[in-house]
């Protein structure tokens, strides 16, 4: 009996000390579920009990420093992220959280202030030349900033930064020594970070801004080169080089970020507008196209551009462009009109008009509709249907419906009814006269 009462009292010497141990992940986990169920007390039981278990963990003290925050203890919500921040004094997250909380905490207070203020000048031992400390130090103390500024890095793409915001705050926009050491500064980083975008755009930017357009156009050559894949630099030097009268290597530019990534916006925007300039009216109605489809657009500006690609002859892409505006606005009449049109004319989608025409037709209030066009291509539906007759009071309503400065449509209407009574051998004297009037309207 003896070995059988030992080896319990064995098994139980070795687990209760592990059961009474706390585990802080698993009371963590606790506190989430809580909190998921809307059990707040149980929660910050939970969370309090991982925090003391696990006092260096940032989690369970940023929940702690909150939950006291939310009680009104400011002076406890303190005092747990001074120890957490005083026994981490090598992380650089918590020395630089602790001081965003003191700051913020104290309000102008002139102690809080500089209790922070030793907070990030010790950081800055540990981490010279460091951006995130430089900065709040500069905040906190302006007086301080050309010493600060001096200690930064002139060739870290985030020190360059801050060494270019701050300086032009301090100084005047026109002041020559300041920018050239601005510009040094950001030409050493980009022989060191060529590929970084933020870095580039900045560079660019400062250039631009002080009227040097070819630096600034350089500047984004030379990253693009380095970064083929950052597209968005790529329209940005698209269009610095149309400002700089650069034409033709500003469309090749943006034609090869599009070639990449055919839903750039920006760059169907510019090429829109410069092929307007240029007169090349097919070019710029294809890029507002795309830009229509990609950032949509009202009513309007869809109808006044799928009528551009009708009378271009270009019904697939006024289908395209109307599928996207009867998309976006599907209670707009006019739109469901001409999309009927566009789908009857484009060979690819023919076989869709005839209920695209019934639809609209239902969508109009009273079901008649007066577009003489609509009235044209439903004729045709109708007809094809093996409905002549009622394809033929389509065909009169239209040619009553043109204005009278549209003859050449008028005309084409009267021979198109005149071709369907000789198809069906009815009216030889009307179609004749039709075509009489047809040619007087529209000599062939």
């Amino acid at each position: 009996m003896v070995p059988v009462i030992r080896i319990p009292g064995i098994f139980l010497a070795l687990v209760v000390p592990l059961v009474a141990a706390v585990n802080p992940r698993l009371e963590y986990a606790l506190g989430v579920l809580a909190e998921c169920r809307g059990e707040a007390d149980p929660a910050a039981t939970h969370f309090e009990n991982a925090r003391k278990a696990d006092p260096l963990a940032a989690p369970v003290v940023e929940r702690g420093v909150l939950r006291l925050l939310a009680a009104g203890d400011r002076p406890g919500a303190l005092l747990i992220y001074q120890e957490f921040a005083a026994a981490r004094p090598h992380d650089l997250t918590a020395q630089i959280g602790y001081a965003d909380f003191v700051t913020q905490q104290g309000k102008g207070d002139a102690l809080a202030l500089k209790l922070a203020a030793e907070t990030l000048d010790a950081a800055l031992v540990q981490h010279p030349g460091h951006p995130q400390i430089i900065r709040r130090l500069v905040s906190l103390d302006a007086s301080r900033a050309p010493g600060l500024l001096d200690g930064l890095s002139a060739d870290d793409p985030a020190a360059v930064l801050l060494f270019a915001a701050l300086s032009r705050g301090r100084h005047d926009a026109d002041d020559a020594a300041v920018r050239a050491e601005i510009d040094r500064r950001f030409l050493l980083a980009l022989d060191a970070h060529p590929e970084n975008p933020v870095l580039a755009r900045a560079a660019s930017d400062h250039f631009r801004d002080s009227k040097r357009l070819d630096q600034a156009i350089e500047v984004l050559k030379r990253h693009t080169q380095a970064a083929p894949w950052s597209l968005d630099a790529g329209v940005r030097l698209g269009i610095l080089e149309f400002s700089a009268k650069r034409d033709d290597a500003g469309a090749k530019t943006l034609e090869e970020v599009l070639a990449i990534h055919p839903r750039q916006a920006l760059a169907h925007q510019a090429l829109a507008k410069f092929h307007r300039l240029r007169g090349d009216a097919e070019l710029a109605i294809r890029h507002a196209g795309e830009l229509l489809k990609i950032r949509g657009g009202s009513p309007s500006e869809f109808l006044k551009l799928a009528d551009q690609r009708l009378a271009a002859d270009d019904p697939r892409e006024a289908r395209l462009l109307l599928e996207k505006a009867v998309f976006q606005h599907p209670d707009n009449v006019e739109l469901g009109i001409k999309l009927a049109i566009a789908t009857r004319r484009d060979s690819e989608t023919r076989s869709r008009a005839a209920r695209l025409f019934r639809e609209a037709e239902v969508a109009v209030s009273g079901g008649k509709i007066t577009d003489p066009a609509f009235l044209t291509e439903s004729a045709e539906a109708l007809i094809e249907s093996g409905q002549s007759r009622a394809g033929e009071e389509r065909l009169r309503a239209a040619i009553r419906a043109y204005p009278p400065d549209a003859k050449k449509q008028t005309a084409a209407a009267l021979r198109r009814l005149a071709a369907l009574w000789e198809t069906e051998k009815r009216n030889p004297e009307a179609a004749r006269a039709l075509l009489q009037r047809a040619d007087a309207l529209d000599p062939k």
